[in-house]
């Protein structure tokens, strides 16, 4: 898809082409919600438009597939879970909040780094945490209360995806062995089995709902989420993950804009002033691992 570029300068492009539809994505969402395609059928069906892409790119790579077969099942659980409470939680939520609570996603990616890699954490390191947390701790503050917890599900759903995509690139970035291609047709098929999972456990049907949003949103994931996974699969194992990190921040520029133009929601001052805590610890995150 990149070929032709530097390898550095392609791997960003990507990244940041992926944040841009990621910052949209939130809006066809949410309008196949309006035509009765609820989050979990919205995620399935969507997924599921992958399949044709999927067939293809898995030719003369299914051998591939056994060569870290423990970490690609735990790639398939992480992404399946990142795309998943994503959607629902931009679905319930207020859109900045979540993409501000998801993108705490590299202050867990440091501490996975350090718990499972092994890897030194630095003084500086110690303070980029501290910034960050302060930022989700001032953002989770609750008025009534006082104390800074998760206020609804779509802040769980929130966090609970941005700690699901900081392990998932942190495989991404270590199965080097196993093609970017391969990588993503297991995201892809974690998100379409978890999906029905959750869809069968809570006992939600999946024919009974409007023909038309079925085909926009088969037609969203065989396009959007094709190009999107295969941009942030590519990128960040090309990339050191704090520094893709980073580059995705790009995602909360793009959201912010489209949420403020498309919607009215508001955003209160605490949560501005957390976000860009947030922001702040993301970037020198980044910065750490140049």
């Amino acid at each position: 898809m990149w070929a032709g570029l530097n390898t550095r300068v392609s791997a960003i492009i990507a990244l940041l082409l992926a944040a841009a539809m990621w910052g949209v994505v939130w809006y066809p969402l949410r309008l196949l919600e309006e035509s009765g395609l609820g989050g979990l059928q919205s995620s399935l069906i969507m997924y599921a438009g992958t399949v044709f892409t999927a067939v293809y790119l898995l030719r003369g790579r299914w051998q591939e597939l056994s060569r870290a077969p423990l970490s690609l099942l735990l790639l398939a659980i992480a992404v399946g879970w990142t795309n998943i409470a994503f959607i629902l939680a931009v679905l319930e939520g207020t859109v900045v909040r979540v993409l501000l609570l998801f993108y705490l996603s590299p202050v867990w990616a440091i501490l996975l780094a350090w718990g499972i890699l092994g890897e030194h954490i630095t003084l500086r390191t110690w303070g980029v945490l501290v910034l960050a947390m302060s930022g989700a701790l001032i953002m989770l503050w609750h008025p009534e209360t006082g104390l800074p917890y998760p206020q609804n599900n779509a802040d769980w759903l929130a966090l609970s995806s941005g700690f699901a995509f900081a392990i998932s690139n942190v495989i991404m970035r270590k199965t080097q062995a196993v093609s970017v291609y391969v990588k993503s047709v297991v995201g892809w098929s974690g998100v379409i089995l978890l999906a029905l999972v959750i869809l069968f456990f809570k006992q939600t049907s999946v024919m009974d709902i409007n023909l038309n949003a079925v085909f926009a949103a088969f037609v969203l994931g065989a396009t959007f989420i094709v190009f999107m996974t295969l941009s942030v699969a590519y990128g960040v194992s090309h990339l050191p993950v704090h520094q893709s990190a980073i580059i995705l921040l790009f995602e909360l520029v793009v959201g912010t804009v489209s949420a403020m133009l498309l919607t009215d929601e508001s955003i209160l001052i605490r949560e501005w002033i957390g976000g860009v805590l947030v922001i702040s610890a993301a970037y020198f995150s980044a910065r750490e691992s140049n």
